[in-house]
């Protein structure tokens, strides 16, 4: 599916994309709560919840997320799961939302830089207890994930000559579109400096005091 017709169906239901995930939080009042909110949630898809639908609880929300991790990558069926958990748990009394502005949805990845990727890889996936993570269409081949689905995703890009001038791990950062402006102008704040605008709105590179790079990434223009 086209990122911009999923956001176009999802957006006004309170979920948001980010990478190549569907994302809402469920602001709850207590821990028990979130657990009731948890089981309705997987309720409202019964069978179709199994790997696509994963819960993180806390004492103040729930945060939902949609993939299909067997391809790693959003299909119809996770759009449609996306309104037929938000009407179950409008029924309930409970709103899907996109966040707030102290905790909006995002996925963190790491990308690693490596002229032979090969020798590397093995290296991060034993380190961190990693498993392979199918080729998504959203990475390079080669991406590790944590079994939890808890760390940030790991992925390796292809170096064609050595860069000791830079940094060669760095962040993306992926947000929904509403909130990479703001994300951007507080690490400005913070001493950060503009590297790149030139992939925007897919991306900006940004750089701390000593030139270790990130990046604030949306779903927008990958189309």
């Amino acid at each position: 599916m086209r990122r911009q017709d999923i956001c176009t169906t999802v957006d006004p239901l309170g979920w948001r994309l980010a990478l190549s995930t569907l994302i809402t939080h469920v602001p709850v009042d207590s821990l028990a709560t979130a657990v009731r909110v948890a089981e309705h949630a997987v309720n409202a898809l019964n069978t179709d919840a199994a790997g696509h639908l994963s819960v993180d609880l806390s004492e103040d929300r729930v945060v939902l997320r949609l993939q299909d991790r067997a391809t790693g990558t959003i299909t119809e069926p996770d759009v449609r799961s996306a309104g037929r958990i938000t009407g179950a748990l409008s029924e309930a009394g409970w709103d899907t939302v996109a966040g707030d502005a102290a905790i909006p949805p995002q996925i963190l990845e790491l990308a690693i830089d490596a002229l032979d990727i090969a020798s590397v890889r093995p290296f991060w996936r034993a380190i961190t207890g990693y498993a392979d993570l199918p080729d998504a269409t959203y990475l390079p081949p080669g991406a590790l994930v944590d079994p939890l689905g808890r760390g940030p995703t790991i992925w390796f890009q292809q170096m064609d000559s050595p860069r000791p001038q830079r940094n060669r791990i760095h962040l993306d950062v992926d947000v929904p579109p509403e909130h990479a402006g703001a994300r951007i102008e507080a690490a400005l704040a913070a001493g950060g400096r503009l590297v790149s605008d030139a992939a925007a709105p897919a991306f900006w590179v940004l750089a701390d005091a000593e030139g270790n790079e990130a990046c604030i990434c949306t779903w927008q223009g990958r189309d």
